[in-house]
């Protein structure tokens, strides 16, 4: 009889694997020998097996050029749970809510390249806000609430865009629309990064409408720093559009001329109106440049493809 410390004969004649040798593959009649079931499964690993299937399922909707409201609610909602700390540093929880309702209608009508886009909006726009803070605060021209946005500001900031997304949605014709969309985003990025590197690095700052001389933060005013910076974010910003596929290389040129002519136009609007007239807040300046960056958008796609294609 064969000791309890010594291998029985079949255990003899098993394949042996000296650790780092290359193994033979084990064949179908070995496998039950090498890898009893000793332990039963647990039920996670039992269901296991379904979840790829769904997956694979939810994916191409997921990735479609246009997913839908089902699809764009899902990985909207998905993101806001798994960032909410990230979006909390530049949102008030009302801005949060609410620019979860833009979420959920930039992803269903555009899908991830359009929601991409609305993201780096959001995080460089919080980013810039950033730069030298603490020396703004001290000249009282920083952003409200350390540059956390609530309710007016998303919607100063994404209202036509989300106008433009539900507008694909009902119309169908998603390519009339997107320009749209993105020039809101990159119209309303070009002018946070003109303003915040304006505040921040702006040697000489003059108004818009007299070019005269005017102290940093003044509504309407303008600096080489800051008018660079925000041409250059709304060059970037086309660009990335582009690549990310919701504009045509024409259509990238065509929001970048709206976006910088909208922004020049909100330092006129401001320096001229905002102030005199009460209902004229920032926030209302905001959704009037972004409404007229997408209307030029469409309106100078609109042309393109009547007189030059």
């Amino acid at each position: 009889m064969a000791s309890p410390l010594q291998p029985s004969v079949a255990g003899q004649q098993r394949r042996r694997c000296p650790l780092g040798a290359a193994r033979p593959a084990w064949t179908p009649q070995e496998l039950p020998r090498c890898f009893p079931a000793s332990r039963p499964r647990s039920a996670p690993c039992r269901s296991l097996p379904a979840i790829g299937p769904a997956l694979q399922a939810a994916a191409p909707a997921l990735l479609a050029p246009h997913p839908g409201i089902t699809a764009g609610v899902l990985a909207n909602t998905t993101v806001y749970v798994l960032g909410i700390r990230v979006l909390l540093a530049g949102l008030t929880w009302a801005g949060v809510f609410n620019s979860w309702l833009l979420g959920c209608a930039s992803y269903s009508a555009f899908g991830i390249g359009g929601y991409a886009l609305v993201c780096l909006y959001f995080i460089i726009g919080s980013l810039v806000t950033k730069i030298r803070l603490e020396e703004k605060i001290r000249e009282g021209i920083a952003e409200k609430r350390e540059g956390r946005r609530s309710v007016g500001s998303v919607w100063g900031s994404g209202l036509a865009g989300t106008i433009c997304a539900l507008a694909a949605m009902v119309t169908g014709d998603y390519p009339f629309w997107q320009v749209g969309f993105v020039a809101n985003f990159g119209s309303k990025l070009s002018d946070t990064v003109s303003s915040e590197v304006g505040k921040a690095y702006g040697k000489t700052t003059y108004l818009i409408t007299t070019f005269e001389k005017c102290p940093r933060g003044t509504e309407g005013a303008i600096s080489l720093e800051g008018t660079a910076a925000g041409i250059g974010a709304a060059a970037v910003y086309s660009f990335l559009a582009f690549l990310f596929g919701q504009v045509s290389l024409a259509g990238c040129g065509v929001v970048f001329l709206a976006c910088v002519t909208a922004n020049f136009m909100e330092s006129y609007l401001g320096a001229a109106l905002q102030g005199k007239l009460d209902f004229l807040t920032n926030d209302v300046v905001n959704m009037i440049q972004i409404s007229v960056a997408a209307i030029l958008a469409i309106a100078g796609q609109a042309a393109w493809v009547r007189f030059a294609v």
